[in-house]
């Protein structure tokens, strides 16, 4: 999987091209146009195409006189990313970081009780993953304790 140092901000048109590319494949602004799907002039298209090359979200190679690009990150690989900005972001927002973790768990139980259930799966199962990887590194520094 590839890391995603940081999600973008992505405008609704920008959203819509992204989909486009994922449900293709690759695809050339040309392709995009003919589609019939976008109603926007060509060099819109493809000013916009540019800036998600440029956002780091597509890759593009030259094909003649155009470009063909593909998506560099599948659908999942961005949500996981703008997730976890989200999440970082809102532990960074407290000096105390049990707060934000109070409002994780506050809005888990308000959307669906059985999510706290499976948190707790998620966190045990981290917690066995981390200490298999302590006792592979017998020398490394332990973690400090909150």
């Amino acid at each position: 999987m590839l890391a995603l140092s940081s999600t973008p901000q992505l405008g609704p048109f920008e959203q819509q091209l992204l989909q486009e590319v994922w449900s293709r494949g690759t695809a050339t602004v040309r392709e995009l146009i003919d589609l019939g799907n976008i109603h926007q002039a060509y060099t819109t298209v493809m000013t916009t195409m540019d800036r998600l090359y440029k956002k780091g979200l597509l890759d593009r190679e030259t094909e003649g006189r155009a470009f063909r690009y593909s998506a560099r990150f599948t659908p999942e690989e961005l949500q996981r990313g703008a997730a976890l900005d989200g999440i970082r972001q809102l532990l960074g927002s407290s000096e105390a970081s049990s707060l934000p973790l109070s409002y994780l768990v506050e809005a888990l139980s308000e959307h669906d009780a059985e999510l706290l259930d499976e948190l707790q799966v998620l966190i045990e199962r981290k917690r066995r993953e981390l200490k298999d990887a302590e006792r592979a590194q017998p020398n490394a520094k332990p973690r400090e304790q909150r």
